[in-house]
């Protein structure tokens, strides 16, 4: 049983900064990959920035410059920074976790963080 917990959104005006984490707990070996991903109102859920075990980090491009992705491998949990918010930003954000477990490789998914931002 692997839990992802995550903290951090809420409501936050244009231009402004949110930092969310997301830390994983319970019966994983090792993290290949962590993630967040979004989904606003009407839209598909989309990759927004995902690091990998040895720090190699990828970015949507409607992101880069202003979000960063980190992760402390001591506490199995995964930060996003995000800068210069704009309301297209706006989004339910969702931690993703691929890791390995006594049953092999595994994903797993948080329940998801509001993030909202008012122009």
């Amino acid at each position: 049983q692997v839990q992802l917990v995550e903290s951090g959104g809420g409501l936050v005006q244009a231009g402004g900064s949110l930092r969310l984490s997301c830390a994983a707990s319970g019966s994983i070996l090792s993290i290949n990959v962590m993630a967040w991903y979004r989904q606003a109102p009407g839209n598909q859920r989309e990759l927004v920035a995902r690091i990998f075990g040895g720090g190699t980090t990828n970015y949507a491009d409607s992101v880069k410059g202003r979000f960063s992705i980190s992760q402390d491998n001591a506490k199995n949990t995964v930060y996003l920074q995000m800068n210069s918010l704009k309301p297209e930003d706006t989004a339910v954000y969702y931690c993703y976790v691929l890791g390995r477990t006594g049953l092999g490789n595994v994903v797993y998914w948080g329940l998801g963080t509001q993030v909202t931002v008012s122009s």
